[in-house]
């Protein structure tokens, strides 16, 4: 196209509002590189080759290089000046952004260096002014990455910083492929330095965001299974060298063992599963999650699920009646990534459905609606581009102020790969930011670098990928969301004469929240892939329809995430932990509470650790599993009607719960024994 055609084109993308976005040297490999699905946070050369800019589009279709023109960044030979920059986000006023950037390369062939990720704030964004950039003050040294400016901007952002700063934890690695990952969202005040871990999310989670609802938004990775490296280990002979330490601590003892509790065998596991009525377990799937800004009330979006964006799954066991799903009328989104939130249609998102591998987390664009006051299962989601790759891949969808929806797409319908060498790689994907009709919002940014890998000089000239685009205008903050104690709680502790506040304060100062659950027979009318009839045992609480097996309940096992599986063999081990589901330990509660005779359960556990739980029998057999980890706040209060969820009707179609529970009535009883008396007051002097 020549330049002439090619202007006209871009003056047809008529846009009101400025668009930030980065450039990035192209990269054929996709695994834990700087656009993958997961594990995009490390900050090597290699991962993340330097080169690319931060760059603003101004209405008028001029361009501006940010980083160059505040005096960061080099063309050519890549070194102790070069960068890379990543994922901007504008501060609710459009006069500034925040972004990650990562400053240097290997000087020399051979060169091992560390580099890092971490947090800057751009302003000076109009066509006349000179960008400034500095850096966000007391960030943790660590790979910092998506950041975002909450309603009181402090600086939310995700990092690979240990969940409790141990360094010997250092990298958390993820339950897939133990691959390096962030450990959770995290809250900043820049001044201050306080610094809070909002999540605890044991393989990691991506490009989070604000709504106009006051909900934090982002895109999960769920991958509550057994550990896929040992079970290799186990059964065919792996290298991978998969033992067990004996606790958290840096000196904690290697185990050649491999031992696992929760949850049940991957389904590959034959021999484990024989004799047993399981069909075992394997889930891997990206999905929207949403948290209040403090870390409260983490739970899937709009608590949707398998049932709403998955067209099959398997039941847990095979002779109880239960049945696999099979969703035919739905759509099957394999990862739904890189949400966005329709400015002109609050409560409409978009976001990217794409595979784990290949294609650079581009896939193609769906659109939904899941307004905080929509049921799960009434959520519906579309494809706006075709399901299939014909039209190319896409990711970054930008639904714009004006009603124009721009995108992340090249037109390459195949995998990625090196139509080049490690020298001179030559990646088929040309990543250019569009609108849907695929007009360019620039005329392409050239670029030539060059770099040590460390070991060898690659050298690289074309057009860089833009990605990233975010539109630069001023928003109006929400309301800072909160969850209100509802009524069958709130009564409990009127009845027991506890303040609310007063007990929050209590939970905080001991870093642990309590859960609370209303009726645990309660299951939504969707799920029959596990026992949906139950009954606490010895008691009239029961929910049964159907012919399938009654199932008796009496207590929830509790689990926490605990980094204790080591990978390179107990000798010489390879830095870093993956997680694995131990019996709660962190917590004045044992790790079995009993499930109350009005359904009800109420129970203490630590705070910013991820959790996990079941409901068992007398016996101690498990009966339902829980399918994700979850993490709560010091102080935290969180209220589930019914134990995993129930959307709009249950199996009986009833309502949730409603219930006072009662379990939580015996919880005050037991805190309140545990507190000082107040010491009498004394009386005025004369009197």
């Amino acid at each position: 196209m020549n330049t002439i055609v090619l202007a006209a084109v871009m003056a047809a993308v008529q846009l009101q509002n400025p668009i930030l976005f980065v450039t990035q040297v192209p990269l054929p490999g996709d695994f834990t590189t700087v656009v993958s699905t997961f594990g995009n946070h490390l900050a090597a050369v290699a991962e993340a080759p330097r080169g690319g800019d931060l760059w603003i589009r101004y209405p008028d279709a001029t361009t501006k290089n940010l980083t160059r023109a505040a005096g960061f960044g080099v063309t050519g030979m890549q070194g102790a000046t070069s960068i890379a920059v990543r994922e901007p986000s504008v501060h609710w006023s459009g006069t500034k952004a925040l972004f990650s950037m990562v400053v240097g390369a290997p000087a020399q062939q051979y060169k091992w260096e560390d580099y890092l990720w971490q947090v800057y704030e751009v302003s000076g964004l109009g066509p006349s002014e000179t960008p400034v950039i500095r850096k966000i003050a007391n960030q943790p040294a660590y790979n910092n990455v998506s950041p975002f400016y909450g309603t009181d901007d402090r600086i939310l952002f995700t990092s690979d910083r240990p969940r409790g700063g141990e360094r010997h934890l250092y990298p958390q690695l993820d339950e897939y492929e133990e691959a390096p990952t962030v450990t959770g969202l995290w809250s900043l005040d820049p001044t201050s330095g306080d610094l809070r871990l909002l999540n605890h999310t044991p393989s990691g989670l991506f490009s989070p965001s604000i709504d106009s609802f006051g909900r934090v938004i982002f895109t999960r990775w769920d991958h509550l299974q057994r550990d896929q490296q040992a079970d290799t280990d186990a059964t065919a002979g792996g290298t991978y060298g998969t033992f067990d330490y004996a606790d958290e601590s840096a000196n904690a003892a290697r185990s050649a063992q491999r031992t696992e509790i929760f949850p049940e065998p991957r389904s590959s596991r034959t021999d484990l599963l024989a004799g047993t009525n399981l069909q075992g377990i394997s889930i891997n799937q990206f999905f929207p999650w949403e948290m209040n800004e403090d870390g409260t009330s983490e739970e899937t979006m709009n608590h949707v699920g398998r049932h709403e964006l998955f067209n099959y799954f398997d039941r847990s066991m095979n002779n109880a009646g239960l049945v696999e799903f099979n969703g035919a009328n739905r759509s099957n989104v394999n990862n739904l990534l890189q949400l966005r939130e329709d400015p002109s249609q609050p409560g409409v998102y978009y976001g990217v459905d794409a595979p784990e591998f290949a294609t650079h987390a581009s896939g193609q664009i769906v659109k939904f609606g899941a307004a905080p006051s929509l049921p799960a299962d009434k959520i519906a989601v579309t494809y706006v581009t075709t399901s299939s790759t014909a039209s190319g891949h896409y990711r970054d969808p930008l639904p714009v102020s004006n009603g124009t929806l721009l995108a992340v797409h090249t037109a390459e319908t195949r995998d990625d790969a090196n139509e080049g060498t490690r020298a001179a790689p030559k990646s088929r994907y040309a990543f250019r930011i569009k609108t849907l009709a695929g007009d360019p919002l620039t005329q392409g940014i050239q670029g030539s670098v060059s770099y040590w890998d460390p070991d060898v000089l690659v050298s690289w000239s074309g057009e860089m990928w833009e990605l990233s685009p975010v539109e630069v205008r001023a928003r109006t903050r929400p309301a800072r969301r909160t969850t209100p104690l509802e009524e069958p709680e709130a009564k409990i502790f009127r009845e027991e004469g506890v303040d609310p506040a007063a007990f929050r304060a209590s939970l905080a100062a001991k870093n642990v929240a309590v859960i609370v659950s209303r009726n645990v027979t309660a299951r939504d009318a969707a799920d029959r892939q596990q026992p949906y009839n139950l009954r606490v045992a010895g008691t009239s609480t029961q929910k049964v329809k159907g012919s399938a097996k009654l199932f008796d309940v009496t207590h929830l096992q509790l689990f926490q995430a605990d980094q204790v599986r080591g990978l390179g063999g107990t000798a010489s081990p390879r830095a870093g932990r993956r997680v694995l589901a131990r019996a709660m330990h962190d917590a004045a509660t044992a790790d079995k509470v009993q499930i109350a005779s009005d359904g009800s359960l109420a129970a203490f556990v630590p705070a910013r650790r991820a959790l996990s739980w079941q409901l068992t029998d007398g016996a101690g057999t498990p009966v339902v599993r829980e399918r994700y980890w979850l993490t709560f706040q010091p102080g935290e209060v969180r209220v589930c009607s019914a134990c995993h969820g129930v959307n709009s009707r249950d199996q009986m179609g009833e309502l949730p719960p409603q219930n006072p529970p009662e379990a939580l009535r015996a919880l005050l009883r037991t805190w309140k024994s545990t507190q000082a008396p107040a010491p009498p007051k004394k009386r005025a002097v004369g009197r």
